[in-house]
């Protein structure tokens, strides 16, 4: 940790001074590492937390595609900004930036979490030190070897292969200046205090419990198919997963048969299979976990649709579930559930539809569905989020700045919002 502290230090001081045109053809030549490489990076996904091969080959051209967005824009984003100043003087606001930023990374998608923050951070002329989820080691040291063979100088992007146990003390260290985590609530906690503590500047992005409204006037298959998918992509096991299915009750018996049959199309098993859309969970812990919130809100008064135990086969299976008849302050209803567990509520109009949205302490992102556009972006102006889809499942996107509000975080990235987040906007001010 000392030596990757001190290299990091001192790559700052000659990375930030490197032209941002070079930052960005480096990027650019991350980018197409990753292209080539997209396979083998891949089967790393799929080795170490069992994403379906076929997502893990998305989530590798994902990341390039955030590489490419970054090398083209980043020059833009980072023009300095003119301000009315009085006669003979010249008032801008320019953008440096801060220093080496420690981010913590979850294992869901071990590659995109990382590229997400990378590729603006170190292109606005930040170094990076990557402390990524303990079971993702391969690709922990797959990414670093991508920015190695784009011909990133020492000490700008490396990993430390610690615990969690050992955060606190690299994010207090002075040589760090700033700190991005995905992850859990607790651990963003964490990170937040110690960086209050400390006055260093913090994004988080953080869990979520994402509506997925289903209005009266819906296209009732695109909603079931697109919510069966937004539910259970990646076994679940996703931030921005649609979690609570929020259903007029004019449309809740027609979109539930429908939905449910959809979800019981999906395809789960092995893997490394093309033909696989649901794979295992991430380790048999938190298989436990999922199950005990399933049994807790089974207990309470709901109802089990499809799925709802662990699957009588080899390695951490849950099924694609659905619960219905969700009792108020059960974990279903309250609680985040990380793994492909739908619960969905009927509401009799618009209004309740909304309160049940934002019915959460989460808010990271939502969906609205509806035949109407101009009702869909009223209901989605009114729930608490983040960000809001309207006919489209949730979902990050270079162009478009993300994060979440209540206790799904704060902060942005990507697009514009995110290379600003850690650099230094500075008045510069010239008589």
């Amino acid at each position: 940790m000392e030596a990757a502290l001190a290299s990091a230090d001192d790559a700052f001081e000659s990375w930030r001074e490197r032209p941002l045109r070079e930052r960005e053809e480096l990027l650019a030549a991350a980018g197409n590492v990753l292209r080539e490489n997209e396979r083998e990076y891949a089967r790393l996904m799929t080795e170490e937390m069992g994403k379906p091969i076929s997502q893990a080959v998305a989530e590798v051209e994902k990341c390039a595609w955030v590489c490419d967005h970054y090398a083209e824009h980043a020059s833009a984003y980072l023009q300095p900004e003119g301000h009315p100043s009085p006669p003979g003087a010249d008032v801008q606001t320019v953008y440096e930036p801060l220093g080496p930023v420690l981010a913590v990374m979850p294992w869901n998608f071990p590659f995109w979490q990382v590229f997400r923050f990378a590729a603006p951070y170190l292109t606005a002329g930040n170094v990076g030190l990557l402390k990524h989820a303990s079971n993702v080691p391969g690709c922990t040291q797959a990414i670093a070897d991508v920015f190695e063979e784009a011909g990133y100088p020492d000490g700008v992007f490396q990993t430390l292969l610690v615990g969690s146990d050992a955060v606190d003390d690299v994010l207090a260290d002075d040589r760090v200046r700033t700190a991005t985590l995905t992850g859990s609530g607790p651990a963003g906690r964490a990170v937040a205090s110690t960086a209050g503590q400390e006055l260093k500047k913090t994004v988080l992005e953080l869990g979520g419990s994402d509506p997925f409204v289903v209005l009266d006037d819906a296209d009732l298959d695109e909603a079931a198919e697109t919510g069966a998918w937004a539910r259970n992509l990646n076994g679940g096991q996703s931030c921005i997963a649609a979690k609570r299915f929020v259903v007029h009750a004019d449309a809740y018996d027609e979109f539930v048969e429908r939905f449910v049959d959809e979800v019981d199309s999906l395809t789960v098993g092995d893997p490394t299979d093309e033909e696989t859309e649901v794979g295992p969970q991430a380790s048999a812990d938190l298989l436990a976990d999922l199950h005990e919130q399933v049994r807790a809100s089974v207990e309470a008064g709901a109802t089990v649709l499809t799925g709802g135990e662990p699957m009588d086969r080899e390695g951490a299976f849950y099924p694609p579930t659905v619960l219905a008849d969700v009792p108020e302050g059960c974990p279903a209803d309250s609680e985040e559930l990380f793994g492909p567990v739908a619960a969905v509520f009927e509401v009799d109009d618009e209004a309740e539809a909304v309160e049940k949205a934002n019915d959460t302490a989460f808010g990271l992102g939502a969906s609205v569905w509806t035949a109407d556009r101009e009702r869909g972006r009223r209901v989605a102006r009114d729930i608490d989020a983040g960000c809001t889809y309207v006919n489209q499942l949730v979902k990050s996107d270079p162009r478009v700045p993300f994060g979440g509000v209540g206790v799904s975080g704060y902060g942005r990235e990507l697009s514009e919002p995110g290379i600003k987040e850690f650099v230094n906007r500075k008045t510069l001010w010239v008589e």
